[in-house]
């Protein structure tokens, strides 16, 4: 099938929560398509993973992600992340990041109604059209594979979509954005999985790297990449976030940057409270600091390269008005506000990052996989 980036209407959209028809209209061309969500490890690490209570009517409790939740943020498609911290090295690695992803097959088995599994770009779309939740595999850390292309190989047949190069320490292979460099960027190792990724399919993700491997990704890569929960670092310096000279060139690639919702990033005086232990009254992060991430990088880059990662239930704090998965409609309300249309929303919310996905499965190898 020639992948379109023209979704079918959405049953879904009337049941998110907002009163601004501009936004209502964005997302019934395109709801939410999130680039990160930390679920599966919260449930392992507070409930077992257990996906008990995840589709009650009232809020879980525990989590900052359930069905009620997303649909009232008018999230249509979720990257859940296949997460394990660099503390698991090894075979235990594999081993962990296969408990995360049967839970994301368990979770939609346990809610059928609300979500549907998704690879691809036409997944998403079949999925939009029957109400449900697109279903993503977003592998966090180049860790997880153990060094091996096999394990990578089986990962991609399990439905993993994208893998994030490195999480918060170096690889082998490559070099973190919070840790001490020692590769200077890829090295060939590193390459060869850049290729491999773009050989399955698979997003090649640039978030947690350093600058050095995203140059490098960058210029091996032969399909479009994703960070997936990052911000700019033109607006706040934090080593999470991308440089100008890095958004200039996913432009180029025709890549996207979806902007993380995490305080640390957002706001450097926020980041000072924290790493100063807490001190003092906590300054005050919003729906505007948000904002003003998503604004730069439309400057630099154009609206169809720029989405939103929120990292829910990957930190223990968010932004007022962004406590949950319920609140994307406030920074679309917000973007309204300053003028962005409709089709720019529905670009922001999900086209983009949608476009990206069917661009990297046709550049795949037919027999890959």
């Amino acid at each position: 099938m020639t992948p379109s980036t023209s979704p079918p209407p959405n049953p879904a959209a009337a049941q998110a929560v907002t009163d601004d028809e501009t936004v209502r209209t964005a997302l019934a061309k395109a709801l939410v398509f999130d680039g990160h969500n930390d679920l599966a490890w919260e449930c392992r690490a507070e409930a077992a993973y257990s996906t008990d209570g995840l589709g009650a009517d009232a809020p879980h409790g525990r989590f900052h992600t359930d069905v009620p939740r997303l649909r009232r943020g008018g999230v249509g498609a979720q990257f859940w992340s296949v997460f394990v911290p660099t503390r698991i090295k090894g075979a235990d690695a594999v081993t962990a990041t296969l408990e995360q992803i049967d839970f994301v097959h368990r979770l939609v088995a346990d809610y059928p109604d609300d979500f549907r599994l998704a690879r691809t770009g036409d997944d998403v779309r079949a999925a939009w059209a029957e109400g449900r939740i697109a279903s993503l595999l977003g592998a966090e850390g180049g860790h997880c594979i153990d060094d091996s292309l096999a394990v990578l190989r089986n990962y991609a047949r399990l439905g993993v979509a994208y893998m994030t190069l490195t999480h918060n320490d170096n690889t082998a292979w490559a070099d973190s954005a919070t840790d001490e460099p020692v590769h200077g960027g890829l090295t060939d190792v590193g390459r060869e999985v850049v290729r491999e990724m773009n050989r399955l399919g698979m997003l090649v993700d640039l978030s947690h790297v350093s600058p050095a491997t995203m140059e490098d990704a960058l210029d091996v890569t032969s399909a479009p990449v994703v960070f997936s929960h990052s911000s700019c670092r033109a607006v706040s310096d934090h080593p999470r976030n991308v440089p100008d000279d890095v958004l200039y060139r996913v432009r180029k690639n025709g890549g996207v940057v979806m902007i993380a919702f995490v305080p640390s990033f957002l706001n450097e005086e926020w980041a000072r409270w924290r790493q100063g232990g807490n001190v003092g009254p906590e300054p005050v992060v919003s729906v505007d600091d948000v904002v003003a991430h998503v604004e730069h990088a439309r400057v630099v880059m154009g609206v169809e390269h720029v989405g939103l990662g929120g990292d829910y239930d990957g930190f223990v704090s968010f932004p007022r008005g962004l406590e949950d998965v319920a609140t994307y409609p406030r920074i679309l309300e917000a973007l309204a506000a300053r003028g962005w249309t409709a089709d720019e929303l529905s670009a922001l919310a999900g086209g983009n990052v949608l476009r990206v996905l069917d661009a990297a499965w046709a550049a795949r190898v037919s027999d890959a996989g």
